[in-house]
């Protein structure tokens, strides 16, 4: 569970630096956020969540 939070606040962290850099407007940032809180609800959640953890588990094998 560490690891989510961990990358919610890099995530998020990387979201505000694009707006404030003016990579990314407001508008299209709370978009693919809103895309990401629905997708979270689909059925394709579980997918995502063992590939990310599949990944950090490899990363820190390293």
């Amino acid at each position: 569970m560490a690891v989510s939070i961990s990358a919610v606040v890099l995530l998020g962290i990387i979201v505000v630096l694009l707006i404030r850099g003016g990579s990314v407007r407001l508008g299209p940032a709370l978009a693919c956020a809103g895309f990401g809180f629905f997708l979270a609800s689909t059925g394709a959640a579980p997918v995502i969540n063992d590939v990310i953890s599949a990944v950090t588990g490899v990363i820190s094998s390293i």
